[in-house]
Order: C-alpha cells, then sequence, then structure tokens
C-alpha cells in the first residue's frame, strides 16, 4: 500500500505557485536562518565533484539547484525539477546567463521528465512530504540516478525529543502566523499539517530500501526537526542462468 500525502494535489502546486515570491525568504525565517547550513549538509551528502551530473527534484527557487551545479565544476551540470510554474519562473529568472548547464524544467516528481540512469545524484529538499506517493518519489529518483550514484532527501519530521517538540511549536502555532503577515497563512498552515502527517525518519528509511536503494541512512539535524536521508543506486543484478 503507498503512503504519502492525501492533499489534492492540484491544490498544493497552486498553493506553491502563490507563494513562490516569498518562498526563499520564508524558508530562512522560518529556519531560524539555519536554511543555508542544511543546504549545505545536502550538498555535502550527494559527493557530487567536478564533472557530475544533479537532478534536484522539487527544486523551488533553485537554490540547491544551483548549489549543485556549482559543486560540480568544472564541466558538470544541474537540471531543477519542480511541478509549480511560479517556482520554475522564479528559479529561472534568478539563473545567472553565463551559468551554461544549470536548467530548470516543469516537471512531476512521480514520473520525471529525464532518462534512466542519467544523472550521478538525485536531491530533494522539503519536498518530499508532498508527495502523494513517497516510495514512487524515491522510485523516480533512483530510475533517473546512475549505479552507484546517490539519492538524498532533506525534510522536516514531526520531533520526538523533548527539544525537538519545543521546536515543533514554533512550526505549528508560529511559523502560519508569520505566512499571516505576507498574506500567506493558509500556505504555511498547511506545512504544519504535512509536517504532522510526513512518517518518522525510520520509516522513510524503509520506504526508500522498498524503493530499490540500498546503503540507506539518515542523520537528525536541528535538534530532531530535519532528517537528512541519504541512499545508494544498486549495481543492476546478472542473471547468471543466461
Amino acid at each position: 500500500m503507498s503512503q504519502g500525502n492525501s492533499a489534492p494535489p492540484e491544490r498544493v502546486e497552486e498553493m506553491f505557485d502563490r507563494i513562490s515570491g516569498v518562498y526563499d525568504g520564508m524558508n530562512l525565517a522560518i529556519s531560524g536562518f539555519q536554511e543555508p547550513r542544511w543546504r549545505r549538509k545536502v550538498i555535502k551528502a550527494t559527493r557530487i565533484g567536478p564533472g557530475g551530473r544533479a537532478l534536484d527534484v522539487a527544486c523551488g527557487t533553485g537554490k540547491v539547484t544551483t548549489d549543485l551545479y556549482r559543486a560540480a565544476q568544472p564541466g558538470g551540470s544541474a537540471l531543477g525539477v519542480d511541478f509549480a510554474a511560479g517556482m520554475i519562473q522564479n528559479a529561472t529568472a534568478r539563473r545567472p546567463a553565463d551559468l551554461d548547464g544549470l536548467e530548470f524544467q516543469q516537471g512531476d516528481a512521480l514520473d520525471l521528465p529525464v532518462e534512466d540512469d542519467s544523472f550521478d545524484t538525485a536531491t530533494i529538499a522539503y519536498g518530499m512530504r508532498n508527495l502523494v506517493d513517497y516510495r514512487q518519489g524515491f522510485a523516480e529518483m533512483a530510475r533517473a540516478v546512475r549505479p552507484g550514484g546517490s539519492v538524498v532527501c532533506l525534510e522536516i519530521y514531526q520531533p520526538t525529543s523533548a527539544f525537538g517538540r519545543l521546536l515543533g511549536i514554533w512550526f505549528d502555532r508560529i511559523v502560519p502566523l508569520v505566512g499571516r503577515l505576507v498574506g500567506q497563512g493558509d500556505a504555511y498552515a498547511y506545512l504544519a499539517r504535512s509536517v504532522k502527517g510526513y512518517p518518522p525518519p525510520e520509516r522513510i528509511a524503509e520506504i526508500m530500501r522498498d524503493a530499490g536503494l540500498e546503503q540507506v541512512d539518515w542523520e537528525p539535524l536541528a535538534g530532531g526537526i530535519i532528517a537528512l536521508h541519504t541512499g545508494v543506486v544498486p549495481a543492476p543484478t546478472v542473471d547468471e542462468t543466461t
């Protein structure tokens, strides 16, 4: 049985279109200005280097995508994919004209518009909990990545530690209030709901394995409100009977 976000995808897409203009500023504010640090953790976890090819799923305004591109220089490339047209428009508008090999494309995370085995790594940051089928999301990322390449997921989850629960109050109560200040109260109320509905890190690790990934591991960040999951795409099995 598949597990995923129960919100209608078209409503989630429309919401992200609306908040695309305030997305980066809100991410910085609600993370307590820790978002750049978490982003660096994602890039390091991919192990991408010069000449690498990176895919960033649910790329938003393209910050992780751009960081991946820079980590893959010289000679590398990065593609950001997002279902929300507003996010892609913002990412494209902010793309420096001289960065050849950095591209953005609208597309569905559950049916990625890319060829099999065409990337060295695939990332998703703050996007997995919005998908209606988590396993399919990871399976699509694994399909896009060559054997031996990495899949990395950064996501907010419902905290269990005392300190984490204290921080959780910030997401439950304060973040929706801040969202209202920028005219997007419903969108940031959705953020709190989607975090509550997202599985714990141990379950996400199981889903990644079910999707075919190996060497799955995870690390708690920010006192246990953020999880960084990593996995490796296995080599294809050889049929010794042929």
